[in-house]
């Protein structure tokens, strides 16, 4: 029994609130036992023709990935124009329409800006989400963790907001959590259950246990366990901190002192 809540974005369920990809692994092998390790059940994969063999073997990457266990979300990744992001997003759902995975009326939704920072660009994320929703996809947007993009974003029929956290494959963690806050408190305000999503720039578990204790529902990441020494350990430690920081958070700290406070009691009364 899990010891967390499935959660919803459009019509897919997630019973995992962390999100892993597919890239820059060493070998096929390990990419699958990370997956295995991680207990994502949604995997986001580059829809590009030429990022879908691996440059090592000429593999494809689908094939080490169980269509009977796993959910694609096809993603954007390598687009620097909204045109650019139409043209792959409909290739996607081209792709995964003819293959036995589930997703493929879904995307992730990336527009970067330019190559330096990989930072998105708001203009042509949010004119490619409307023609995208337009088109009948569900969009879960990658973007920078601006409240008021983010509310605009929202506005235009995104399914999920996924501000980063950092920029993409930095591992600096969370660099703004009281931005992340603020998204939290304007998505949410009028519904609840409007899922957040900090995509990027997590490096290690408490990264990505500080993401959920601000109360996001899940954490999107690559690169952190990819590029990890042991990427399988990395892996476990992942799935263990969404876990951890999604009960923190609902658990209710003690509030922060100035002095301190004996945690036993000074009188010797129990309840003291």
């Amino acid at each position: 029994m899990s010891l967390i809540p499935p959660f919803k974005i459009g019509s897919y369920t997630l019973s995992s609130r962390l999100i892993v990809g597919t890239g820059k692994y060493s070998s096929l092998e390990m990419m699958q036992a990370c997956h295995e390790a991680s207990g994502a059940d949604v995997i986001t994969v580059a829809v590009r023709r030429e990022r879908l063999q691996d440059k090592n073997s000429g593999r494809n990457i689908l094939d080490f990935i169980d269509p009977a266990r796993y959910t694609l979300l096809p993603n954007t990744a390598g687009c620097f124009s909204a045109e650019d992001v139409i043209r792959v997003a409909r290739l996607g759902r081209e792709m995964l329409a003819n293959s036995n995975f589930k997703g493929a009326d879904w995307v992730k939704l990336e527009c970067l800006a330019e190559t330096q920072t990989l930072l998105p660009d708001p203009w042509g994320t949010l004119e490619s989400l409307k023609v995208l929703v337009k088109d009948g996809f569900q969009v879960l947007v990658y973007c920078s963790d601006d409240p008021i993009l983010c509310q605009r974003l929202k506005e235009a029929g995104a399914a999920a907001i996924m501000p980063a956290g950092s920029p993409i494959g930095s591992g600096q963690g969370v660099l703004n959590p009281n931005n992340i806050r603020i998204i939290l408190e304007k998505l949410k305000a009028n519904d609840p259950t409007y899922p957040v999503i900090v995509d990027a720039g997590v490096g290690n578990a408490s990264d990505v246990t500080l993401a959920m204790e601000l109360g996001v529902d899940g954490v999107l990441l690559n690169t952190a366990i990819a590029g990890a020494t042991d990427a399988v350990a990395m892996a476990h430690a992942m799935k263990a901190a969404t876990v951890a920081g999604y009960l923190s958070a609902r658990a209710g700290r003690i509030p922060r002192k100035l002095y301190a406070t004996a945690s036993s009691p000074m009188d010797g009364r129990i309840n003291a």
